[in-house]
């Protein structure tokens, strides 16, 4: 069993050496369905980050009273994160948000001027509220509603944010499909052509089988060379795919 092992491999990386046509044009096909199969993977990786980061890109605030304490605030803050349909809830203080306010119109005089004759800090403070998924957001302002602490919740920015949040849930849904149609199609073509490689290499060794029939060879030690010579390749494609997607990753 081992000699016959033995000879089979020596027998699949003869050939793989002896018919460069052969087995370069079965190398490159190879490298091109491997690559397809890898882009597929990378695209995945890539639609994967671009629909997390639109998603985390909108949120929904909800601006307490000016005179709640903070610990209010805070246990409001820890119901809401019991909701399932909650990723995060992030306390944004009056302080916070004066500061952020302030750097964002840092260069607008008027704004200033007018923050200034107001004498005192007029903004409220905040929980903003990241769901895991935009079309999650209807379903946190329901909870919202009917909390307990509802009454101390001056305005929640949801209905101003509707336009938004259902153009990122479409354009989000729309990156899903996208990348499963094309995902389902790569990989039909990937698989064609690998078919249509291992029967152009067969049908090129046709006259050599036909010998080895007539000799009385074995199923077996006719499949073996072209399953070491697949393997060959295989492994060789595998490598070249690697160094190819390793400057573009």
């Amino acid at each position: 069993m081992l000699v016959s092992f033995k000879r089979i491999s020596k027998f699949g990386w003869e050939k793989f050496t002896r018919d460069r046509t052969s087995t370069m044009g079965a190398l490159v096909v190879m490298v091109i369905a491997i690559s397809i199969v890898t882009g597929i993977f990378l695209l995945q990786g890539i639609s994967n980050f671009v629909i997390v980061t639109l998603q985390e890109s909108v949120d929904v605030s909800a601006y307490f009273i000016d005179d709640i304490a903070e610990d209010e605030i805070l246990q409001a803050r820890a119901e809401i994160l019991q909701l399932a349909e909650v990723k995060s809830v992030e306390y944004v203080s009056k302080e916070q948000a004066l500061e952020v306010f302030l750097r964002t119109h840092k260069n607008d005089e008027v704004v200033l001027q007018s923050l200034n004759a107001v004498g005192f800090n007029p903004l409220l403070p905040s929980l903003n509220i990241i769901a895991h998924d935009s079309s999650q957001y209807a379903s946190i302002v329901r909870s919202l509603e009917d909390s307990s602490f509802m009454s101390f919740i001056s305005d929640i920015d949801y209905f101003n944010r509707i336009p938004v949040i259902e153009r990122i849930a479409s354009v989000t849904t729309g990156i899903q499909k996208g990348v499963l149609i094309l995902g389902i199609v790569t990989a039909l073509v990937a698989i064609l052509v690998a078919f249509n490689t291992i029967r152009l290499t067969i049908y090129n060794s046709k006259e050599e089988i036909e010998v080895m029939r007539l000799v009385g060879t074995s199923n077996w030690f006719i499949r073996g060379p072209f399953l070491v010579q697949g393997v060959i390749v295989g492994v060789t494609a595998s490598v070249v795919s690697l160094f190819l997607f390793y400057g573009i990753v």
